[in-house]
Protein backbone atom coordinates (compact mmCIF):
# COMPACT_ATOMS: atom_id res chain seq x y z
CA UNK A 1 0.00 0.00 0.00
CA UNK A 2 1.54 3.29 -1.13
CA UNK A 3 2.08 5.98 1.51
CA UNK A 4 2.07 9.72 0.87
CA UNK A 5 4.99 11.64 2.44
CA UNK A 6 3.86 15.15 3.39
CA UNK A 7 5.79 18.22 4.51
CA UNK A 8 6.00 17.97 8.33
CA UNK A 9 5.70 20.99 10.65
CA UNK A 10 9.29 21.12 11.89
CA UNK A 11 8.90 24.20 14.13
CA UNK A 12 6.09 26.07 15.85
CA UNK A 13 6.35 28.94 13.34
CA UNK A 14 6.88 26.92 10.15
CA UNK A 15 4.29 27.35 7.38
CA UNK A 16 6.25 25.95 4.44
CA UNK A 17 9.58 24.31 3.67
CA UNK A 18 11.97 24.43 0.72
CA UNK A 19 13.50 21.23 -0.64
CA UNK A 20 17.21 22.11 -0.39
CA UNK A 21 18.32 18.82 -1.99
CA UNK A 22 17.07 15.29 -2.68
CA UNK A 23 19.34 12.49 -1.41
CA UNK A 24 17.37 9.80 -3.27
CA UNK A 25 15.67 9.67 -6.67
CA UNK A 26 12.53 8.04 -8.09
CA UNK A 27 12.91 4.25 -8.24
CA UNK A 28 15.39 4.04 -5.36
CA UNK A 29 14.82 1.53 -2.55
CA UNK A 30 14.45 3.21 0.85
CA UNK A 31 14.25 1.90 4.40
CA UNK A 32 12.73 3.33 7.54
CA UNK A 33 15.26 5.78 8.96
CA UNK A 34 16.85 6.68 5.60
CA UNK A 35 17.23 10.41 4.87
CA UNK A 36 15.13 11.32 1.82
CA UNK A 37 15.92 15.04 1.48
CA UNK A 38 17.22 18.16 3.21
CA UNK A 39 14.48 20.71 3.97
CA UNK A 40 15.14 24.41 4.58
CA UNK A 41 12.73 25.81 7.16
CA UNK A 42 12.44 29.34 8.54
CA UNK A 43 15.12 28.57 11.14
CA UNK A 44 17.42 25.80 9.93
CA UNK A 45 18.12 23.18 7.27
CA UNK A 46 16.85 19.83 8.55
CA UNK A 47 16.79 16.23 7.35
CA UNK A 48 13.56 14.59 6.15
CA UNK A 49 13.48 11.00 7.35
CA UNK A 50 11.56 8.08 5.86
CA UNK A 51 9.26 6.11 8.16
CA UNK A 52 8.39 3.42 5.59
CA UNK A 53 10.23 0.63 3.75
CA UNK A 54 9.68 0.47 0.00
CA UNK A 55 10.44 2.15 -3.31
CA UNK A 56 10.32 5.91 -3.98
CA UNK A 57 7.54 5.90 -6.60
CA UNK A 58 6.96 9.65 -6.98
CA UNK A 59 8.67 12.95 -6.14
CA UNK A 60 6.16 15.79 -5.80
CA UNK A 61 8.51 18.75 -5.34
CA UNK A 62 11.70 19.67 -7.16
CA UNK A 63 14.84 21.00 -5.47
CA UNK A 64 14.55 24.68 -4.38
CA UNK A 65 10.75 24.42 -4.56
CA UNK A 66 8.64 25.56 -1.59
CA UNK A 67 6.02 23.18 -0.21
CA UNK A 68 3.39 24.21 2.38
CA UNK A 69 3.04 22.24 5.61
CA UNK A 70 1.06 19.03 4.83
CA UNK A 71 1.83 19.46 1.11
CA UNK A 72 2.75 16.28 -0.81
CA UNK A 73 6.52 15.72 -1.10
CA UNK A 74 6.75 12.13 -2.26
CA UNK A 75 5.04 8.71 -2.41
CA UNK A 76 6.64 5.47 -1.16
CA UNK A 77 5.20 2.03 -1.95
CA UNK A 78 5.88 -1.39 -3.48
CA UNK A 79 7.95 -1.54 -6.65
CA UNK A 80 5.70 -1.38 -9.73
CA UNK A 81 2.62 -0.39 -7.68
CA UNK A 82 0.02 1.62 -9.59
CA UNK A 83 -0.32 5.04 -7.92
CA UNK A 84 -2.31 6.78 -10.69
CA UNK A 85 -5.54 6.85 -8.63
CA UNK A 86 -3.64 8.24 -5.64
CA UNK A 87 -2.11 10.99 -7.81
CA UNK A 88 -5.55 11.82 -9.24
CA UNK A 89 -7.02 12.09 -5.74
CA UNK A 90 -4.20 14.49 -4.74
CA UNK A 91 -4.70 16.51 -7.93
CA UNK A 92 -8.48 16.70 -7.47
CA UNK A 93 -8.19 17.81 -3.84
CA UNK A 94 -5.85 20.67 -4.82
CA UNK A 95 -8.04 21.63 -7.80
CA UNK A 96 -11.18 21.90 -5.67
CA UNK A 97 -10.43 25.46 -4.71
CA UNK A 98 -9.89 26.39 -8.36
CA UNK A 99 -13.37 25.28 -9.47
CA UNK A 100 -14.93 27.14 -6.59
CA UNK A 101 -13.12 30.30 -7.60
CA UNK A 102 -14.45 29.95 -11.17
CA UNK A 103 -18.00 29.80 -9.84
CA UNK A 104 -17.31 32.93 -7.79
CA UNK A 105 -16.00 34.69 -10.91
CA UNK A 106 -19.19 33.77 -12.79
CA UNK A 107 -21.33 35.17 -9.97
CA UNK A 108 -19.26 38.36 -9.94
CA UNK A 109 -19.77 38.76 -13.71
CA UNK A 110 -23.53 38.40 -13.23
CA UNK A 111 -23.43 40.98 -10.43
CA UNK A 112 -21.41 43.35 -12.62
CA UNK A 113 -23.89 43.06 -15.51
CA UNK A 114 -26.77 43.70 -13.11
CA UNK A 115 -24.99 46.78 -11.74
CA UNK A 116 -24.48 48.13 -15.25
CA UNK A 117 -28.19 47.71 -16.00
CA UNK A 118 -29.17 49.47 -12.75
CA UNK A 119 -26.84 52.46 -13.30
CA UNK A 120 -28.76 55.28 -14.93
CA UNK A 121 -26.97 57.61 -17.34
CA UNK A 122 -27.98 61.19 -16.52
CA UNK A 123 -26.96 64.00 -18.88
CA UNK A 124 -26.24 67.13 -16.84
CA UNK A 125 -24.34 69.06 -19.51
CA UNK A 126 -27.12 71.69 -19.67
CA UNK A 127 -26.83 72.48 -15.93
CA UNK A 128 -24.81 75.67 -15.43
CA UNK A 129 -23.26 74.68 -12.08
CA UNK A 130 -20.13 73.00 -10.70
CA UNK A 131 -19.55 70.45 -7.96
CA UNK A 132 -17.21 71.35 -5.08
CA UNK A 133 -15.47 68.12 -4.00
CA UNK A 134 -13.38 67.44 -0.89
CA UNK A 135 -9.77 67.98 -2.02
CA UNK A 136 -6.86 65.81 -0.86
CA UNK A 137 -5.04 68.37 1.29
CA UNK A 138 -2.23 66.09 2.50
CA UNK A 139 -0.56 62.88 1.36
CA UNK A 140 -2.14 60.89 4.21
CA UNK A 141 -5.60 62.48 4.13
CA UNK A 142 -8.53 60.13 3.49
CA UNK A 143 -11.35 62.39 4.73
CA UNK A 144 -11.94 65.91 5.98
CA UNK A 145 -14.27 67.40 8.60
CA UNK A 146 -16.14 70.65 7.99
CA UNK A 147 -15.05 72.71 10.98
CA UNK A 148 -17.20 75.71 10.01
CA UNK A 149 -19.04 77.17 7.04
CA UNK A 150 -18.19 80.80 6.16
CA UNK A 151 -20.94 80.92 3.51
CA UNK A 152 -24.52 79.71 3.60
CA UNK A 153 -26.91 78.39 0.98
CA UNK A 154 -28.06 81.17 -1.35
CA UNK A 155 -25.02 83.42 -0.80
CA UNK A 156 -23.24 84.99 -3.75
CA UNK A 157 -19.61 83.84 -3.98
CA UNK A 158 -16.69 84.95 -6.09
CA UNK A 159 -13.57 83.12 -7.18
CA UNK A 160 -11.09 83.27 -4.32
CA UNK A 161 -13.71 83.51 -1.54
CA UNK A 162 -13.24 81.14 1.42
CA UNK A 163 -16.24 78.81 1.62
CA UNK A 164 -15.41 76.80 4.72
CA UNK A 165 -12.70 75.66 7.13
CA UNK A 166 -11.76 72.00 6.74
CA UNK A 167 -10.09 69.98 9.49
CA UNK A 168 -7.71 67.35 8.05
CA UNK A 169 -5.52 64.76 9.77
CA UNK A 170 -2.75 67.37 10.08
CA UNK A 171 -4.25 70.89 10.23
CA UNK A 172 -7.34 73.07 9.78
CA UNK A 173 -7.25 74.56 6.28
CA UNK A 174 -9.36 76.96 4.18
CA UNK A 175 -11.55 75.70 1.34
CA UNK A 176 -11.43 78.25 -1.49
CA UNK A 177 -14.00 78.83 -4.29
CA UNK A 178 -12.74 78.76 -7.86
CA UNK A 179 -16.01 79.78 -9.52
CA UNK A 180 -18.28 82.85 -9.44
CA UNK A 181 -21.96 82.22 -8.76
CA UNK A 182 -24.46 81.31 -6.08
CA UNK A 183 -24.00 78.65 -3.39
CA UNK A 184 -26.89 76.41 -4.50
CA UNK A 185 -26.30 73.40 -2.29
CA UNK A 186 -24.48 72.56 0.94
CA UNK A 187 -23.96 68.81 1.19
CA UNK A 188 -22.29 68.56 4.59
CA UNK A 189 -23.17 70.04 7.95
CA UNK A 190 -20.59 71.50 10.31
CA UNK A 191 -18.81 68.76 12.27
CA UNK A 192 -19.53 66.08 9.65
CA UNK A 193 -16.78 64.19 7.80
CA UNK A 194 -16.50 63.79 4.04
CA UNK A 195 -14.20 61.35 2.21
CA UNK A 196 -11.75 62.72 -0.32
CA UNK A 197 -13.62 63.52 -3.59
CA UNK A 198 -16.95 63.52 -1.74
CA UNK A 199 -19.45 66.28 -2.67
CA UNK A 200 -19.27 69.29 -0.32
CA UNK A 201 -21.28 71.91 -2.19
CA UNK A 202 -22.53 73.12 -5.58
CA UNK A 203 -21.92 76.61 -7.01
CA UNK A 204 -23.65 77.85 -10.15
CA UNK A 205 -26.26 80.03 -11.77
CA UNK A 206 -29.18 80.91 -9.53
CA UNK A 207 -32.07 78.52 -10.16
CA UNK A 208 -29.91 75.85 -11.85
CA UNK A 209 -31.11 72.25 -11.48
CA UNK A 210 -28.36 71.12 -9.09
CA UNK A 211 -30.28 67.92 -8.18
CA UNK A 212 -29.80 66.72 -11.75
CA UNK A 213 -26.07 67.39 -11.39
CA UNK A 214 -25.99 65.36 -8.16
CA UNK A 215 -27.77 62.41 -9.84
CA UNK A 216 -25.32 62.49 -12.75
CA UNK A 217 -22.38 62.48 -10.32
CA UNK A 218 -23.79 59.54 -8.35
CA UNK A 219 -24.36 57.59 -11.58
CA UNK A 220 -20.77 58.17 -12.70
CA UNK A 221 -19.51 57.13 -9.26
CA UNK A 222 -21.45 53.85 -9.36
CA UNK A 223 -20.21 53.09 -12.87
CA UNK A 224 -16.63 53.89 -11.85
CA UNK A 225 -16.91 51.64 -8.79
CA UNK A 226 -18.09 48.71 -10.92
CA UNK A 227 -15.37 49.33 -13.48
CA UNK A 228 -12.67 49.48 -10.78
CA UNK A 229 -13.84 46.16 -9.35
CA UNK A 230 -13.60 44.50 -12.76
CA UNK A 231 -10.14 45.91 -13.38
CA UNK A 232 -8.86 44.71 -10.02
CA UNK A 233 -10.09 41.16 -10.68
CA UNK A 234 -9.33 40.72 -14.37
CA UNK A 235 -6.82 43.32 -15.60
CA UNK A 236 -3.50 41.90 -16.86
CA UNK A 237 -0.09 43.43 -16.24
CA UNK A 238 0.13 45.14 -19.68
CA UNK A 239 -3.27 46.77 -19.11
CA UNK A 240 -2.05 48.10 -15.76
CA UNK A 241 0.97 49.60 -17.51
CA UNK A 242 -1.31 51.32 -20.04
CA UNK A 243 -3.41 52.73 -17.22
CA UNK A 244 -0.29 54.17 -15.55
CA UNK A 245 0.70 55.82 -18.84
CA UNK A 246 -2.75 57.36 -19.22
CA UNK A 247 -2.77 58.92 -15.74
CA UNK A 248 -0.17 61.68 -16.40
CA UNK A 249 -2.01 62.64 -19.59
CA UNK A 250 -5.29 62.92 -17.66
CA UNK A 251 -3.71 65.10 -14.99
CA UNK A 252 -2.35 67.44 -17.67
CA UNK A 253 -5.86 68.11 -18.95
CA UNK A 254 -6.72 70.05 -15.76
CA UNK A 255 -5.25 73.54 -16.36
CA UNK A 256 -4.00 75.65 -13.46
CA UNK A 257 -5.13 78.88 -15.18
CA UNK A 258 -8.84 79.68 -15.58
CA UNK A 259 -10.42 81.22 -18.68
CA UNK A 260 -10.29 84.60 -16.98
CA UNK A 261 -6.51 84.34 -16.56
CA UNK A 262 -6.63 83.66 -12.80
CA UNK A 263 -4.13 81.10 -11.50
CA UNK A 264 -5.70 78.40 -9.30
CA UNK A 265 -3.33 78.12 -6.36
CA UNK A 266 -3.56 77.92 -2.57
CA UNK A 267 -2.55 81.05 -0.61
CA UNK A 268 0.48 79.21 0.79
CA UNK A 269 1.59 78.14 -2.71
CA UNK A 270 1.28 81.73 -3.99
CA UNK A 271 3.38 83.02 -1.09
CA UNK A 272 6.06 80.35 -1.58
CA UNK A 273 6.27 81.03 -5.34
CA UNK A 274 6.61 84.75 -4.70
CA UNK A 275 9.38 84.20 -2.12
CA UNK A 276 11.30 81.91 -4.49
CA UNK A 277 10.82 84.20 -7.50
CA UNK A 278 8.91 81.58 -9.52
CA UNK A 279 6.42 82.47 -12.27
CA UNK A 280 3.44 80.61 -10.81
CA UNK A 281 1.63 80.52 -14.17
CA UNK A 282 4.35 78.13 -15.46
CA UNK A 283 3.89 75.63 -12.64
CA UNK A 284 1.55 72.68 -13.25
CA UNK A 285 -0.86 72.02 -10.38
CA UNK A 286 -1.50 68.51 -9.05
CA UNK A 287 -4.20 69.48 -6.57
CA UNK A 288 -7.96 69.27 -6.99
CA UNK A 289 -9.04 70.54 -10.45
CA UNK A 290 -5.44 71.43 -11.31
CA UNK A 291 -4.95 73.62 -8.25
CA UNK A 292 -1.32 74.49 -7.43
CA UNK A 293 -0.44 73.38 -3.90
CA UNK A 294 2.60 73.50 -1.62
CA UNK A 295 4.08 70.26 -2.98
CA UNK A 296 4.05 71.61 -6.54
CA UNK A 297 6.16 74.63 -5.48
CA UNK A 298 8.60 72.42 -3.55
CA UNK A 299 9.05 70.02 -6.48
CA UNK A 300 9.23 72.70 -9.20
CA UNK A 301 12.64 73.20 -10.84
CA UNK A 302 13.05 76.30 -13.06
CA UNK A 303 14.26 75.59 -16.60
CA UNK A 304 17.99 75.80 -17.29
CA UNK A 305 17.39 78.78 -19.61
CA UNK A 306 15.93 80.76 -16.69
CA UNK A 307 19.05 80.08 -14.65
CA UNK A 308 21.32 81.14 -17.50
CA UNK A 309 19.21 84.26 -18.14
CA UNK A 310 19.45 85.30 -14.50
CA UNK A 311 23.19 84.69 -14.56
CA UNK A 312 23.60 86.81 -17.71
CA UNK A 313 21.74 89.69 -16.04
CA UNK A 314 24.35 89.62 -13.28
CA UNK A 315 27.18 89.62 -15.84
CA UNK A 316 28.16 85.97 -15.39
CA UNK A 317 27.54 82.84 -17.43
CA UNK A 318 26.45 79.62 -15.75
CA UNK A 319 25.81 76.37 -17.57
CA UNK A 320 23.86 73.68 -15.73
CA UNK A 321 25.93 70.48 -16.07
CA UNK A 322 24.25 67.29 -17.24
CA UNK A 323 24.69 64.38 -14.86
CA UNK A 324 24.49 60.92 -16.44
CA UNK A 325 23.72 57.93 -14.27
CA UNK A 326 22.06 54.57 -14.44
CA UNK A 327 19.33 53.40 -12.07
CA UNK A 328 19.69 49.76 -11.10
CA UNK A 329 18.44 47.34 -8.48
CA UNK A 330 18.29 43.66 -7.67
CA UNK A 331 15.24 41.72 -6.52
CA UNK A 332 15.67 38.49 -4.59
CA UNK A 333 13.09 36.01 -3.35
CA UNK A 334 12.20 36.34 0.32
CA UNK A 335 13.75 33.49 2.33
CA UNK A 336 11.71 31.36 4.71
CA UNK A 337 13.49 32.99 7.67
CA UNK A 338 12.71 36.53 6.50
CA UNK A 339 9.05 35.59 5.88
CA UNK A 340 8.74 34.31 9.44
CA UNK A 341 10.54 37.31 10.93
CA UNK A 342 8.24 39.65 9.01
CA UNK A 343 5.08 37.82 9.98
CA UNK A 344 5.77 37.13 13.66
CA UNK A 345 7.25 40.52 14.53
CA UNK A 346 4.52 42.37 12.61
CA UNK A 347 1.89 40.44 14.56
CA UNK A 348 3.73 41.22 17.80
CA UNK A 349 4.11 44.94 17.07
CA UNK A 350 0.54 45.44 15.89
CA UNK A 351 -1.27 43.24 18.43
CA UNK A 352 0.84 43.69 21.59
CA UNK A 353 0.61 47.15 23.20
CA UNK A 354 4.34 47.81 23.66
CA UNK A 355 5.72 50.25 26.22
CA UNK A 356 9.37 50.97 26.93
CA UNK A 357 11.47 51.70 30.03
CA UNK A 358 15.15 52.71 29.73
CA UNK A 359 17.65 52.64 32.58
CA UNK A 360 21.34 53.58 32.82
CA UNK A 361 23.62 51.14 34.66
CA UNK A 362 27.13 51.82 36.00
CA UNK A 363 29.31 48.93 34.77
CA UNK A 364 32.57 49.77 36.58
CA UNK A 365 32.35 46.85 39.03
CA UNK A 366 31.09 44.48 36.31
CA UNK A 367 34.18 45.30 34.24
CA UNK A 368 36.44 44.54 37.21
CA UNK A 369 34.55 41.33 38.03
CA UNK A 370 34.71 40.06 34.43
CA UNK A 371 38.47 40.70 34.28
CA UNK A 372 38.97 38.77 37.52
CA UNK A 373 36.70 35.86 36.49
CA UNK A 374 38.38 35.43 33.09
CA UNK A 375 41.69 34.79 34.86
CA UNK A 376 40.26 31.49 36.19
CA UNK A 377 37.31 30.63 33.89
CA UNK A 378 37.81 27.71 31.45
CA UNK A 379 35.97 29.79 28.80
CA UNK A 380 36.04 33.52 28.16
CA UNK A 381 33.07 35.19 29.84
CA UNK A 382 31.52 38.09 27.90
CA UNK A 383 29.45 41.00 29.20
CA UNK A 384 26.46 39.42 27.47
CA UNK A 385 26.94 36.27 29.56
CA UNK A 386 26.93 38.39 32.72
CA UNK A 387 23.73 40.15 31.55
CA UNK A 388 22.04 36.76 30.91
CA UNK A 389 22.91 35.54 34.41
CA UNK A 390 21.81 38.84 36.00
CA UNK A 391 18.50 38.81 34.08
CA UNK A 392 17.84 35.23 35.20
CA UNK A 393 18.48 36.22 38.84
CA UNK A 394 16.22 39.29 38.49
CA UNK A 395 13.43 37.18 36.97
CA UNK A 396 13.59 34.88 39.98
CA UNK A 397 12.76 37.93 42.15
CA UNK A 398 10.09 39.22 39.71
CA UNK A 399 8.25 36.11 38.44
CA UNK A 400 5.43 38.17 36.88
CA UNK A 401 7.89 39.44 34.25
CA UNK A 402 8.63 35.83 33.29
CA UNK A 403 5.21 35.46 31.68
CA UNK A 404 3.38 34.82 28.40
CA UNK A 405 0.11 36.20 26.94
CA UNK A 406 -2.12 33.32 25.75
CA UNK A 407 -5.21 35.25 24.65
CA UNK A 408 -7.75 34.37 27.35
CA UNK A 409 -5.15 33.62 30.05
CA UNK A 410 -1.67 34.64 31.23
CA UNK A 411 0.96 31.98 31.86
CA UNK A 412 3.43 32.70 34.69
CA UNK A 413 6.41 30.44 34.06
CA UNK A 414 8.14 28.84 37.04
CA UNK A 415 11.21 27.96 34.95
CA UNK A 416 13.54 30.55 33.38
CA UNK A 417 14.54 29.98 29.75
CA UNK A 418 16.42 32.97 28.25
CA UNK A 419 16.24 33.48 24.47
CA UNK A 420 19.39 35.11 23.07
CA UNK A 421 19.02 36.90 19.72
CA UNK A 422 21.75 35.85 17.28
CA UNK A 423 22.28 37.64 13.95
CA UNK A 424 22.94 35.38 10.94
CA UNK A 425 23.33 36.18 7.25
CA UNK A 426 19.68 35.40 6.45
CA UNK A 427 18.19 37.25 9.43
CA UNK A 428 17.78 36.52 13.11
CA UNK A 429 17.56 33.39 15.27
CA UNK A 430 16.79 33.12 18.99
CA UNK A 431 18.37 30.00 20.56
CA UNK A 432 17.41 29.35 24.16
CA UNK A 433 19.56 28.97 27.31
CA UNK A 434 17.40 26.70 29.48
CA UNK A 435 17.25 27.01 33.29
CA UNK A 436 19.68 29.95 33.06
CA UNK A 437 19.20 30.80 36.74
CA UNK A 438 20.68 27.42 37.75
CA UNK A 439 23.79 27.62 35.52
CA UNK A 440 27.19 29.14 36.27
CA UNK A 441 28.61 31.97 34.19
CA UNK A 442 31.16 29.67 32.54
CA UNK A 443 28.38 27.18 31.70
CA UNK A 444 26.24 29.97 30.17
CA UNK A 445 29.24 31.29 28.22
CA UNK A 446 30.09 27.90 26.72
CA UNK A 447 26.46 27.15 25.87
CA UNK A 448 25.85 30.53 24.17
CA UNK A 449 28.98 30.09 22.04
CA UNK A 450 27.88 26.58 21.05
CA UNK A 451 24.34 27.76 20.15
CA UNK A 452 25.72 30.68 18.13
CA UNK A 453 27.96 28.34 16.12
CA UNK A 454 25.03 26.01 15.41
CA UNK A 455 22.92 29.00 14.35
CA UNK A 456 25.53 30.24 11.87
CA UNK A 457 26.00 26.75 10.41
CA UNK A 458 22.20 26.14 10.23
CA UNK A 459 22.40 23.16 12.57
CA UNK A 460 19.95 24.32 15.24
CA UNK A 461 17.23 21.84 16.12
CA UNK A 462 13.68 22.75 17.27
CA UNK A 463 14.68 21.97 20.85
CA UNK A 464 17.35 24.70 20.58
CA UNK A 465 14.97 27.56 19.75
CA UNK A 466 11.64 26.65 21.37
CA UNK A 467 10.37 27.45 24.86
CA UNK A 468 11.92 30.85 25.70
CA UNK A 469 10.23 32.75 28.54
CA UNK A 470 12.26 35.99 28.21
CA UNK A 471 14.48 37.34 25.43
CA UNK A 472 17.67 39.44 25.34
CA UNK A 473 18.85 41.37 22.26
CA UNK A 474 22.34 42.87 22.54
CA UNK A 475 23.71 45.33 19.94
CA UNK A 476 26.40 46.75 22.20
CA UNK A 477 29.18 45.03 20.27
CA UNK A 478 28.17 47.11 17.21
CA UNK A 479 28.66 50.41 19.02
CA UNK A 480 24.92 50.98 19.59
CA UNK A 481 24.28 53.00 22.76
CA UNK A 482 20.57 52.23 23.10
CA UNK A 483 17.62 50.92 21.06
CA UNK A 484 14.16 49.41 21.48
CA UNK A 485 13.36 45.82 20.54
CA UNK A 486 10.11 44.19 19.41
CA UNK A 487 8.75 41.57 21.81
CA UNK A 488 9.44 37.98 20.72
CA UNK A 489 6.13 36.07 21.09
CA UNK A 490 4.98 34.48 23.30
CA UNK A 491 7.21 36.34 25.80
CA UNK A 492 5.78 39.33 27.64
CA UNK A 493 9.11 41.21 27.62
CA UNK A 494 12.38 41.64 25.76
CA UNK A 495 15.50 43.46 26.98
CA UNK A 496 17.49 45.59 24.52
CA UNK A 497 21.11 45.96 25.67
CA UNK A 498 23.37 48.76 24.43
CA UNK A 499 27.13 49.13 24.52
CA UNK A 500 29.26 50.20 27.49
CA UNK A 501 30.31 53.83 27.10
CA UNK A 502 33.03 55.64 29.02
CA UNK A 503 31.63 58.95 30.23
CA UNK A 504 31.65 61.37 33.13
CA UNK A 505 29.57 60.27 36.15
CA UNK A 506 28.88 61.82 39.53
CA UNK A 507 30.31 59.79 42.43
CA UNK A 508 30.27 61.03 46.02
CA UNK A 509 29.52 64.53 44.73
CA UNK A 510 32.52 64.48 42.38
CA UNK A 511 32.61 64.28 38.59
CA UNK A 512 34.73 61.23 37.73
CA UNK A 513 35.23 58.94 34.71
CA UNK A 514 32.84 56.01 34.61
CA UNK A 515 31.46 53.27 32.35
CA UNK A 516 27.71 53.17 31.77
CA UNK A 517 25.42 50.87 29.81
CA UNK A 518 21.81 51.59 28.83
CA UNK A 519 19.15 48.90 28.74
CA UNK A 520 15.57 49.22 27.48
CA UNK A 521 12.79 46.87 28.55
CA UNK A 522 9.99 46.41 25.99
CA UNK A 523 6.87 45.06 27.72
CA UNK A 524 3.44 43.84 26.67
CA UNK A 525 1.06 46.11 28.60
CA UNK A 526 -1.57 43.34 28.66
CA UNK A 527 0.72 41.40 31.01
CA UNK A 528 3.18 43.85 32.58
CA UNK A 529 2.52 47.33 34.00
CA UNK A 530 4.99 50.19 34.19
CA UNK A 531 5.70 49.91 37.91
CA UNK A 532 6.43 46.19 37.62
CA UNK A 533 8.79 46.76 34.69
CA UNK A 534 10.59 49.55 36.55
CA UNK A 535 11.02 47.37 39.67
CA UNK A 536 12.54 44.61 37.52
CA UNK A 537 15.05 47.05 35.97
CA UNK A 538 15.96 48.39 39.41
CA UNK A 539 16.80 44.86 40.54
CA UNK A 540 18.79 44.22 37.36
CA UNK A 541 20.67 47.49 37.86
CA UNK A 542 21.59 46.50 41.42
CA UNK A 543 22.86 43.09 40.31
CA UNK A 544 25.03 44.45 37.49
CA UNK A 545 26.41 47.34 39.55
CA UNK A 546 27.43 44.84 42.26
CA UNK A 547 27.95 41.49 40.42
CA UNK A 548 28.76 39.58 43.63
CA UNK A 549 25.01 39.69 44.41
CA UNK A 550 24.32 37.56 41.31
CA UNK A 551 25.95 34.60 43.07
CA UNK A 552 23.81 34.90 46.21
Amino acid sequence: MAEVIRMPKMSDTMEEGVIASWLVKEGDKVKSGDILAEVETDKATMELESYEDGTLLHIGAKEKEAVPVDGVIAIIGDEGEDISELLNDIKNSSAGNGSASKEDEKEEEEDDSATEEDTESVDASDVNASLILMPKMSDTMTEGTIASWLKKKGDKVQSGDILAEVETDKATMELEAYEDGTLLYVGVEEGASVPVDGVIAIIGEKGADYEKLLKAHQGKKKAATGEDKKKEDKTTAPQKAEKQEEQPAASQTAPSVTDGGRVKASPLAKKMAEDKGYDISKIRGTGDNGRIIKRDIEEYTPAAESVEKAAEEKGTTFHVPQVVGEESYEEVSVSQMRKTIGKRLSESKFTSPHFYITMEINMDKAIEARKSMNEFSPVKISFNDIVIKAVAAALRQHPKINASWLGDKIRYNKHIHIGVAVAVDEGLLVPVVRFADNKSLSHISAEVKQLAEKAHSKKLQPSDWEGNTFTISNLGMFGVEEFTAIINPPDACILAVGGIKETAVVKDGQLVPGNVMKVTLSSDHRVVDGALGAAFLQTLKGLLENPVRILV
